[in-house]
């Protein structure tokens, strides 16, 4: 067993210098990322989600992360370059349809927002946002 565990140390940064996304300080960079949201902490989220998308480019929680925080920020643009690429590493996540169609919906465009928070309350029906983005919807359909 120790002799296990020691080996799987000693091993440890192989792996992640196979796989970079492994590294523990990806997860840590997210991790940040999320709780400087969470306290709406929004300009100083995009470091380390940065951060963690440059150890990993293919981390989708990652793009979400910053995708979130740039909406959040008015920079919807780039908000929306990140939802999709946080989309095309992992179609089935709700919160980057969410994310992408509040900035659409910020940008003026409803029938590309429309479809978004379709997509999301389809993946997400009871997720907490789901009552206020049926009723963002109702009065958009009207």
């Amino acid at each position: 067993m120790r002799k296990t565990l020691v080996l799987s140390l000693l091993l440890a940064p192989w792996a992640w210098a196979q796989d970079p996304c492994a590294a523990p300080a990806v997860a840590t960079a997210v991790a940040q990322a999320r709780t400087l949201l969470d306290q709406r902490k929004y300009a100083e989220a995009q470091a380390p989600a940065r951060q963690a998308l440059a150890m990993c480019p293919t981390h989708a929680d990652a793009n979400w992360a910053l995708g979130k925080a740039l909406v959040a920020s008015s920079q919807n643009d780039a908000a929306i370059a990140e939802m999709s690429a946080a989309l095309v590493k992992k179609a089935d996540l709700p919160a980057p349809y969410l994310w992408r169609g509040y900035a659409y919906y910020n940008k003026k465009q409803p029938d590309k927002m429309v479809g978004d928070f379709e997509t999301f309350l389809r993946l997400a029906p009871s997720a907490p946002e789901a009552a206020a983005v049926r009723q963002l919807l109702a009065g958009i359909k009207r």
